[in-house]
C-alpha cells in the first residue's frame, strides 16, 4: 500500500477539521423549542381612540400661537382658575370615580395645555395645577376600589393624561426653560433621610425610573395601560451617616446595591420619588416600617447573589427577582400591597412577543403602576429636559412596533448567528462564576438575546427616520411635533422599512 504523501495528510486533516466545524455549527444552529403560549388575562386594554380630539387640540394650539401671548392671557388665566376650582371641588368632599367633574377636569387640562404651550409664561402655574390635580385625585382614590376596571381607567386618564398634557407643553419650549425638578407632596416620614438634588429622600422611599433604551421603552409601553416608567428601586439611608443607597435588580447583574449618586449617574430620562402614606395604619403603628423593609432588602442583597428573574414565573419564588419583585417580596410581609388593579397584558401580539422573550407570567408588576397606587404619595419627579423628547420618540416607535405585533409580525432572530450567540452565552456563564456580567445576561438564553438584538436594531432604524421627519415637521410648522404626530411618523417609518419584521 502506497503511503500518504505529506500533502495528502494535510488535505485529509483539513477535510476532517472542516467536517468537525460543520457538524459543530450544525448542532449549535438547532433552534430552541417554541416558547409555550401564555395564559392571557383577557382584560380589555385601555385605548384613547380620540385621534380627532388630538387634531382639534393641535388646531387650537396653532390658533393660540397666531393670536399671541397678549390676546390669550385672559383665556389662559380663566382656564387656570377653572382648573383650580375643579381641584378645590374634588378636595372638598368625596367623589366616586364615575363623577362627571373628572371629565370636566380632564378636558380643561388638555385645552389649557394648548394655551400654555403657545405662551409659556404660565408654565409654572400649569405645572402647579397638574401637580395639585394628581395629589387631589390620588387622595380621592384612597376610598375607591382600585381593582375595578372603571376605577383603573379613571385613574389612568387623569394621572397619565395630565402628565402627557404637561410634557407636550414642556416639549414646546427651548432648552433651559423646563425645570428638571417638580416637587410633589411633602409627605412626612420618621425614617432616616438624606438630601439629594434638592429632594429629601427617606429610607424606604421608592424610586421609579426610565432608562434610555429600546427595551426600557417596551417595558413601559407594552401593557394594557401604557406608561412611561420601566424600572423600580428602593432607597436605604444609613441612620448614623445619612449615606443613601439604592437596592435594585438589573437585567445584566441581578440585585445590586449602589450609592444614590451612582444610581443617578446612569442614564435616567426621569425619576419619580414615591413614599408610603404616613397615615396608613401599619405606619401609624410603626413609623419606621419603610426603613425596616429597606433594611431587610439590603440584608438579602448582601447575603446572597440574586439573579434577575427574566421569566417572571412566580412572584413567590425569590431565587431570582426582577426589579418590582424585590420590593413586593418584602412589603408583602408587612401586608402592604404595592401592586393592585392596573397591571395586565392582554394584546395577543404583545403576549406572543413576551413569550418569545422568555416571559412565562402575564401578571407582571409594572413600574408605572406605582404612580396610581393610593398607598403612595408622589414626593417629587426629576426629568432630564434635554432627553425628554427622546423618551417620547422611544414611546411612539415602540407603539408602532407593537401595532405590527398585533397584525402578526413575529419577533424573530437571525438564525445563522445562533452558534455565535451560544458560544457567547458559554463565555458569559464563565464570567458570571466570577461575579462579572457577560454579553448575554445571566438567566437569558442565546435565542432571547438574538431576538432582543433584532428588536433593538429595528427600533433604532425607525427612530432615526422619525427623528429626521420630525425635524422637517418642526422646520416647516415652527413647533415640535406632538406625540400623536410622532406616532403617525413612526407607523409610516415602520411600514416603509420592513413591513413584516420588527
Amino acid at each position: 500500500m502506497k503511503p500518504f504523501s505529506a500533502g495528502a495528510w494535510q488535505r485529509r486533516r483539513l477535510i476532517t477539521g472542516c467536517s468537525v466545524v460543520v457538524v459543530f455549527y450544525g448542532l449549535l444552529v438547532i433552534p430552541d423549542r417554541a416558547p409555550p403560549l401564555l395564559a392571557n388575562p383577557n382584560r380589555k386594554p385601555f385605548a384613547w381612540n380620540q385621534d380627532a380630539r388630538w387634531d382639534w387640540l393641535e388646531t387650537r394650539f396653532n390658533e393660540a400661537r397666531a393670536l399671541g401671548c397678549a390676546r390669550i392671557a385672559g383665556p389662559t388665566d380663566h382656564a387656570l382658575r377653572r382648573g383650580e376650582s375643579f381641584v378645590s371641588n374634588i378636595t372638598a368632599r368625596q367623589r366616586g370615580p364615575a363623577s362627571t367633574v373628572y371629565d370636566s377636569l380632564e378636558e380643561n387640562l388638555f385645552e389649557l395645555g394648548t394655551l400654555v404651550g403657545a405662551c409659556r409664561e404660565r408654565l409654572p402655574a400649569y405645572i402647579r395645577l397638574v401637580t395639585a390635580t394628581r395629589a387631589a385625585v390620588k387622595r380621592q382614590s384612597e376610598l375607591w376600589d382600585v381593582d375595578a376596571p372603571t376605577t383603573t381607567n379613571r385613574l389612568y386618564r387623569l394621572l397619565y393624561g395630565s402628565r402627557a398634557a404637561l410634557e407636550e407643553v414642556m416639549l414646546e419650549g427651548a432648552n433651559g426653560s423646563v425645570p428638571a425638578l417638580v416637587p410633589g407632596d411633602d409627605e412626612g416620614s420618621q425614617t432616616p433621610a438624606a438630601i439629594v438634588l434638592g429632594v429629601t429622600i427617606h429610607s424606604g422611599d421608592i424610586l421609579v425610573s426610565r432608562a434610555g433604551d429600546a427595551v426600557s421603552a417596551l417595558i413601559a409601553v407594552g401593557s394594557d395601560h401604557p406608561g412611561v416608567f420601566s424600572h423600580v428601586a428602593i432607597a436605604y439611608v444609613e441612620p448614623k451617616t445619612s449615606l443613601a443607597y439604592v437596592i435594585e435588580s438589573k437585567s445584566d447583574r441581578g440585585v445590586e446595591i449602589h450609592t444614590l449618586e451612582q444610581y443617578l449617574q446612569e442614564v435616567k430620562l426621569r425619576v419619580l420619588v414615591l413614599r408610603l402614606r404616613a397615615d396608613l395604619p401599619a405606619l401609624v403603628a410603626d413609623p419606621m416600617l419603610p426603613h425596616e423593609a429597606a433594611t431587610r432588602i439590603l440584608a438579602n442583597a448582601r447575603r446572597r447573589h440574586i439573579p434577575y428573574n427574566f421569566e417572571m414565573i412566580d412572584d413567590r419564588d425569590h431565587r431570582g427577582m426582577y426589579c418590582s419583585q424585590v420590593l413586593s417580596s418584602m412589603f408583602d410581609e408587612f401586608h402592604l400591597k404595592l401592586w393592585s388593579g392596573m397591571s395586565s397584558i392582554s394584546n395577543p401580539g404583545v403576549t406572543a412577543w413576551l413569550a418569545a422573550l422568555g416571559v412565562r407570567n402575564l401578571k407582571p408588576q409594572e413600574p408605572s403602576d406605582l404612580e396610581y397606587n393610593p398607598l403612595l404619595r408622589v414626593v417629587a419627579e426629576w426629568r432630564d429636559p434635554e432627553t425628554l423628547y427622546s423618551d417620547h420618540l422611544d414611546n411612539v416607535v415602540t407603539e408602532a412596533l407593537l401595532d405590527g405585533a398585533e397584525r402578526g409580525d413575529r419577533l424573530d432572530y437571525s438564525w445563522y448567528l445562533l452558534p455565535l450567540a451560544r458560544l457567547l452565552k458559554v463565555y458569559s456563564g464563565f464570567l458570571n462564576l466570577f461575579g462579572r456580567a457577560g454579553p448575554i445576561p445571566e438567566g437569558m438564553s442565546a435565542t432571547v438575546g438574538l431576538r432582543l438584538l433584532r428588536y433593538s436594531t429595528a427600533h433604532a432604524a425607525i427612530k432615526q427616520r422619525v427623528v429626521e421627519w420630525a425635524a422637517r415637521f418642526q422646520e416647516g410648522r415652527g413647533y415640535t411635533a406632538p406625540e400623536w404626530e410622532l406616532l403617525r411618523l413612526a407607523r409610516r417609518a415602520k411600514a416603509e422599512l420592513r413591513p413584516r419584521d420588527p
